[in-house]
Formats: C-alpha cells, sequence, structure tokens
C-alpha cells in the first residue's frame, strides 16, 4: 500500500532543467519553467536557479549537452542544491546518467507531480490512483534504475512503490499494476452507484487549470467550505455538493485540475474522477484571467475536455481573479475611461469567442457573482425543461 511517511521534513533546494527545441520555444519553455517552479514549491523545495539549452533535439544520455549538465553540477556544488528537476520526462537510464556524473538527486516532471498527488490523497479512492500511477511510471524505468529506487533520503520525487529490491522486479511490479486496478474497479464501480443515486437532477461540474479558483468558488455557490489552497492540485477527489437556486436544486461539483505535459498514467488513473466531468450536464469552465498565459491554460483545458469526449456540453467560462487582473495592468496614474474602455475590450473579445457564454468575475471579492449565478440558473432550468419537462416546479 502506498504510504506517505516521507513527507518533506525541510525545504530542499532545486535547479530547474528545461530544453528549448522545435517544439517548443524559448519563450515557452521560460513559461514551463515557472510552473514547474510553483509545482516545486507546492511540493516543498525552494527553487535556487532555472537552467535551459538550446538543441535540435534531447541527449539521450543525458538529456541537456555534456557541458550544460557540467555547469549545472558546478553550479549546484557552489549553492548547495539537493534536487535537479528537469521539466520533460526522463528515460531511466537518463536519471542514473545525470545522477552519477553529477552526484544530484533527479526527478522529472512527472515524477514531481505524482509526488504532489501522493501528499494531497486521502481517501481510499485517491490514494489507490496515485499508487497505479506511479507503478506505470516507474515500470518502463526499472532497468537500471536500482540506485534510483534505493534512496533513503526521503524529500521530494521519493515517495510511493519502488524502495525495497523485490519491487524491482519487473514481474512484481505488473502484479501490482493488475491488482491496484482491480481494487480500483471495485472502488470505481461504488462510484458509479453512488452517482447513479443521485437521481434526475441537473449536474455542473467546474473544470479549470489548477489553481485558478473552482474552489473558492464553489464556496461561494455552495455556501459550503471546500478546502481552497493557493497551491497546484489543492483538490484531487471530486467534492459534490447540492445547490439551490430560486427553488431550482442541482448538484456542483468541483474536480481536479488540468495542467500542461500531465502525466498520460495520471489521466488513465484518474479516470473515475474525471467521469464527474465526463457526465455532467453543464461545465463551467474556470479561467485565471490574471495569469500571463492564460489563454494558453484555457487552451490546454479545451483540449483535455476533447480528449475527455466534454468539449461539446453546455458551458460557461468564468473568468476569475478580475481583481488580480486590474491589479496588474493598470497602474496608478492610468485615468478610468481609459481602465474602463481596456476591460471593455477583453470583455468583448471573449464575448465574441465564447458565443457569450462568458462572465467576468472576482470570487475573493464576491464581484458579479450574482451574474454567475443567474446564468447558471437559465441554463440548469433550461436543460430541465428540455429533459424532465414534467418537473414544472424547477422551471420558476
Amino acid at each position: 500500500m502506498l504510504e506517505n511517511k516521507s513527507i518533506i521534513q525541510k525545504q530542499e533546494k532545486a535547479l530547474l532543467v528545461g530544453l528549448v527545441t522545435k517544439e517548443q520555444t524559448e519563450q515557452q519553455v521560460l513559461e514551463y519553467l515557472d510552473e514547474l517552479q510553483f509545482l516545486a514549491e507546492t511540493a516543498g523545495a525552494v527553487t535556487v536557479k532555472k537552467f535551459y539549452q538550446k538543441l535540435a533535439h534531447p541527449d539521450s544520455r543525458t538529456f541537456v549537452g555534456k557541458g550544460k549538465l557540467e555547469e549545472i553540477k558546478q553550479y549546484a556544488l557552489s549553492k548547495g542544491a539537493e534536487l535537479l528537476i528537469f521539466d520533460d520526462e526522463l528515460t531511466g537510464s537518463q536519471i542514473i546518467n545525470i545522477e552519477k556524473d553529477t552526484g544530484i538527486k533527479t526527478i522529472d516532471r512527472s515524477d514531481l507531480i505524482l509526488d504532489i498527488f501522493a501528499r494531497r490523497a486521502k481517501t481510499a479512492q485517491a490514494k489507490t490512483q496515485v499508487e497505479l500511477a506511479q507503478y506505470q511510471y516507474l515500470l518502463p524505468r526499472l532497468k537500471g534504475m536500482w540506485k534510483h529506487l534505493e534512496r533513503q533520503g526521503g524529500g521530494i520525487g521519493t515517495r510511493g512503490p519502488g524502495e525495497t529490491e523485490i519491487e524491482t522486479d519487473r514481474r512484481i511490479v505488473k502484479d501490482k499494476i493488475v491488482l491496484l486496478r482491480k481494487k480500483l474497479a471495485e472502488i470505481d464501480k461504488q462510484a458509479f452507484t453512488q452517482r447513479k443515486d443521485r437521481g434526475e437532477f441537473i449536474r455542473v461540474a467546474l473544470v479549470g487549470y489548477t489553481n485558478v479558483g473552482k474552489s473558492t468558488i464553489m464556496n461561494i455557490l455552495s455556501k459550503s467550505e471546500v478546502f481552497a489552497e493557493n497551491k497546484l492540485f489543492a483538490t484531487l477527489e471530486t467534492t459534490t455538493r447540492k445547490v439551490v437556486f430560486e427553488s431550482t436544486p442541482f448538484l456542483l461539483s468541483d474536480t481536479v485540475g488540468f495542467i500542461r505535459k500531465l502525466p498520460h498514467h495520471l489521466v488513465e488513473s484518474f479516470k473515475s474522477t474525471l467521469d464527474e466531468v465526463r457526465e455532467a450536464d453543464i461545465l463551467l469552465h474556470v479561467v485565471d484571467v490574471s495569469h500571463p498565459a492564460y489563454e494558453d491554460q484555457y487552451g490546454v483545458v479545451n483540449k483535455t475536455l476533447q480528449e475527455l469526449k466534454a468539449f461539446d456540453k453546455p458551458m460557461i467560462t468564468v473568468f476569475n481573479k478580475l481583481d488580480l487582473y486590474e491589479e496588474r495592468t493598470f497602474d496608478e496614474w492610468l485615468e478610468e475611461d481609459v481602465k474602463q474602455q481596456i476591460l471593455e475590450e477583453l470583455k468583448e473579445k471573449w464575448q465574441r469567442d465564447t458565443n457569450g457564454n462568458c462572465v467576468f468575475v472576482s470570487a475573493i471579492e464576491k464581484r458579479n457573482i450574482e451574474q454567475l449565478r443567474t446564468r447558471i440558473l437559465y441554463k440548469v432550468r433550461d436543460l430541465y425543461q428540455e429533459r424532465f419537462p414534467y418537473k414544472s416546479e424547477y422551471f420558476y
């Protein structure tokens, strides 16, 4: 069973490493490294420096070139850095080679995300999902990874399976994956039964990039206390509440946040959690409009929804953190009419791009929340009228 006993006792000093290739521009890599820094902070590490190199393709032995790796090693020694985090997936042999050449513990983005999920998992379902994803991540990296698996020091990237000799055996890892899938199938069956027991209520699901404010909006709309924190993946389990707007009831669910480069095996393991998105009648796509790369995040979520075959559902795009957008965009000398013009142009653009299905809010300041409630109410009532015309008590 997955154990989280090695939760970070001290902050590890980390160096982040990215690669500029034909597929990733320098600007994109800088943005990805900023996000990787946030992930590292969520896991408890302190980022000392970010490195990146321009290569046509990753080095098959050490991902980055020999000279760059030596530069990273020397900098790490001078600053006392204990951890290298690479923004792209590494093979088992690359991890071993990098650790051999530098003497520094090395993990990749997937390993880091799995570490965060392992810490955040609270329920039996989430723990099983994370454990399965960890073994699936481990399986193709077993060859030559004994030293990587044998770490005793604790810290980021060391939680979960793979710390005893017997678990380095490929057959046993495969057996564990089979057992975990069976266990998860039973849990999924129970979860499906629970969802079926919810009756004929219209179901609304909050979706969006991680850390955009979904849980805060959930708390406001449902008047409940769902865990909300300014960290990535604060919510792993789906939380569902019954909400009533003007005598019209519906179910509102808060789901796990999406992120770019989310490990495929993690998506597969969290299939049952993502079923809440697939089975929803209406989606509230929450976007952090204050984030410099919010349009990219918006695209990542839409692409994920397409992969989940959920993109064609009725949707309201909720541009959140309007207060932070104004704070970061407007300086104190800007005249009020200019500020209003900038805001109007922003809203008009997204009204066009979403066919009028968007709202701009500040969940923290509770600005435009009534407008959001009204939008939701109209969509919920329309669906009730369409699907359950005999439930006239829900329409008015």
